[in-house]
């Protein structure tokens, strides 16, 4: 029984929002002048990934869900450059960074398993 009926039942859906809100959690400390800049950009960019998930799983045409799932791995890819922007900047530190580094490579790779799904169906 379960099964998948919603994108919210998307491991990858899971995984990408736990990393929304971990984003959300670290760059409330980074310095208000940087409120227009990294912070909209990477809050923007993490919340992109489980927004194109979302919209995919709801798409009727395999290439056009596909689509959206390369939009998200695409934002995920985004988000580490800027996390890594972050650090070399002094906004985060090496361990924040190893982390959600460890949470956007998950979400890669359970993105791709999710296209490759979709393509074998």
């Amino acid at each position: 029984m379960g099964g998948i009926t919603s994108f919210q039942d998307l491991d990858v859906w899971k995984e990408g929002h736990r990393l929304v809100l971990s984003v959300y959690r670290v760059t409330k400390d980074f310095p208000a002048d940087e409120r227009f800049g990294i912070i909209s950009q990477l809050r923007r960019a993490s919340s992109s990934i489980t927004a194109n998930i979302a919209e995919g799983f709801s798409r009727y045409y395999f290439k056009d869900k596909i689509r959206f799932y390369y939009q998200s791995r695409g934002s995920v890819s985004e988000v580490q450059n800027f996390l890594i922007l972050s650090k070399d900047l002094g906004y985060l530190d090496e361990e924040i960074l190893q982390d959600l580094n460890t949470q956007a490579t998950k979400i890669l790779l359970l993105t791709n398993g999710l296209i490759r799904s979709i393509r074998n169906q």
